[in-house]
């Protein structure tokens, strides 16, 4: 017979025991669910590989249409609400103000956001869509294939990508600011649940968003950390190996989990600071190394670009791939809906980011900056990058001629893989050395960025509360998401980015659903707002919120 001393204890007894000051529930069952995750990884890698690869095929087919029309109707739904009266309410109590400057404000969104994706992406994925069009009927190296990949490459780093970011971005700002709700995703969800986001539909929510933002970050960290490898290799010699990146990883979120240690305020905002003045630099260089009046005429052009190709773009979702494909999903496939996908398991982390360090600010001002600002960078990052690296491997008819049925220098690099593309390009302009180790140390920051604000957060998903938890428990979020990070680059081996693909569409669909739902959430928040009395941050009628309107 079991005595009750002999019992287990229960959760919020453990977490007191082991110094955690957390929601016990949610801590525990997420932490458990990932060990077990790395565990099925570990004993049967290649089953696992098997389900995302079949799990992944099904989505893309069958609802890649609603990754695409989500956005859109996101993006739709962002802009109406900042132009409408509602954009007055402020975020916060009627003397609130903003706790950081606009530039801070701007590098902390930014270095956390997509920082490394840009480092990724800015040459590879123009250089891609260039030599290899998602439209049939573009030749490669053309001038319209050049217009094409710039549009694509915008179409998926600009306004879209941003607009998964600002939407739970705002909903978490609101309910927490307004309502003095937690700082967790269930709390978005109080004018459906009520009370019942302290209960089991409340932190099953939670947890679904911490593991989901765990998965996020941990592919950026992969492609981040095989970037680095890649850097390394070239300037180093260091092999290019699935160790390799195990070991970069593990060193980097050594230095992640200091910046963790130090907080918010000291480590994530320093780090963003230098790292997007880096970034900015680099950029510079390259401007005024290059071609700098056919780059500054390429800044113009390519917001005309941009803007006469956002629309069919953004509607355009391969409905004839099923005829052309074998897989029965295309191009869109590989591509676009991973963007949203992997995007998705990014925003409550970034969302929950972006809205602690934003109160204080308007809706107007919230949805305007964070769309608008990472936005207009974004464009003239791909404008001097994407214009450069097309430049170089050769524009037009000559330039095809002379190729033949070969590649450019930057296109050959792409073919080994995406993470050299950042290198080979910068092999054509002056203190080359120099400049590819100073691209290896800007993507290591934005990686460590990109990791403690993430830990930082995840750990806020777990108390509730925007002050920092225990030092060991924000290390442990840290040190996990390594882990998990490590574990997805053993699982991917030799097939990369495709296993990180596959992975990554899988675990962004029930996350694209629950942030789907946010727009409802907030609307019928909205509608219960005195709008007069919100001007000056009164703070709204909960009764009101959680009762059907007499008037409706």
């Amino acid at each position: 017979m079991t005595h009750p001393e002999e019992q287990e204890e229960p959760l919020d007894t453990l977490a007191h025991r082991l110094g955690l000051r957390t929601d016990p529930t949610i801590f525990f069952i997420s932490a458990g669910l990932m060990v077990v995750f790395l565990l099925a990884l570990i004993i049967a890698p290649e089953a696992i590989g098997d389900f995302f690869a079949g799990a992944r095929s099904w989505i893309v087919t069958n609802l890649g249409w609603f990754f695409i029309l989500g956005v859109n109707v996101w993006l739709i739904f962002l802009i109406w609400v900042a132009l409408s009266k509602y954009g007055n309410i402020r975020l916060g109590d009627p003397d609130s103000k903003p706790e950081y400057s606009n530039l801070s404000w701007f590098t902390m969104l930014f270095a956390g956001g997509i920082g490394t994706v840009l480092m990724f992406w800015g040459v590879a994925e123009p250089i891609l869509h260039f030599t290899s069009p998602p439209f049939d009927a573009t030749d490669p190296h053309s001038v319209q294939a050049a217009r094409e990949a710039m549009g694509f490459s915008l179409y998926h780093l600009g306004l879209h990508t941003w607009t998964i970011f600002t939407l739970p971005g705002l909903a978490f700002a609101y309910f927490i600011y307004r309502y003095k709700l937690p700082i967790r995703v269930s709390s978005v969800f109080y004018p459906f649940l009520g009370e019942g986001i302290h209960g089991p539909i409340g932190k099953a929510i939670d947890i679904a968003a911490i593991l989901g933002t765990l998965f996020g970050v941990a592919v950026s960290i992969g492609l981040g950390t095989s970037q680095i490898n890649a850097g390394l290799s070239e300037l180093m010699g260091v092999p290019d190996s699935v160790t390799a990146k195990v070991i970069i990883i593990t060193v980097l979120t050594a230095v992640a989990t200091a910046s963790i240690v130090v907080g918010l305020d000291k480590g994530v905002k320093t780090l963003s600071n230098i790292n997007i003045g880096m970034a900015t630099g680099l950029m510079v260089f390259v401007l005024l190394t290059g071609s700098t009046v056919f780059l500054l005429r390429g800044i113009i052009e390519t917001v005309g670009i941009y803007a006469s190709n956002i629309l069919p773009m953004a509607f355009w979702n391969d409905m004839m791939a099923g005829y052309e494909s074998e897989t029965g999903w295309g191009w869109q496939g590989g591509w676009t809906v991973f963007y949203w996908a992997w995007t998705v398991t990014w925003s409550p982390f970034i969302g929950i980011f972006v809205a602690r360090i934003s109160k204080g600010r308007t809706i107007r001002e919230f949805v305007l900056g964070v769309l608008l600002a990472p936005s207009l960078f974004t464009l003239v990052w791909f404008a001097i990058f994407g214009w450069s690296a097309m430049e170089i491997d050769g524009i037009g008819e000559a330039a095809r001629a002379a190729l033949g049925d070969g590649a450019g220098q930057i296109a050959e690099a792409v073919n080994r893989g995406p993470e050299f593309a950042m290198f080979a390009f910068f092999e054509n302009y002056p203190m080359t050395q120099l400049i590819q180790g100073l691209a290896v140390v800007i993507v290591a920051i934005f990686f460590a960025t990109s990791s403690d604000s993430a830990s930082l957060v995840v750990d806020m998903l777990c108390t509730g509360d925007t002050e920092p938890g225990p030092v060991r428990q924000r290390v442990f979020w840290g040190v996990s998401e390594g882990a998990v990070a490590a574990m997805l680059i053993v699982l991917a081996g030799e097939a990369g980015l495709v296993a990180l693909q596959q992975v990554i569409t899988v675990v962004g669909l029930p996350i694209f659903i629950l942030c789907f739902a946010m727009i409802f959430a907030l609307a019928k928040a909205l509608l219960t707002e005195d709008v007069t009395a919100a001007t000056v941050g009164d703070p709204p009628d909960t009764q009101a919120l959680t009762q059907p309107r007499r008037d409706a």
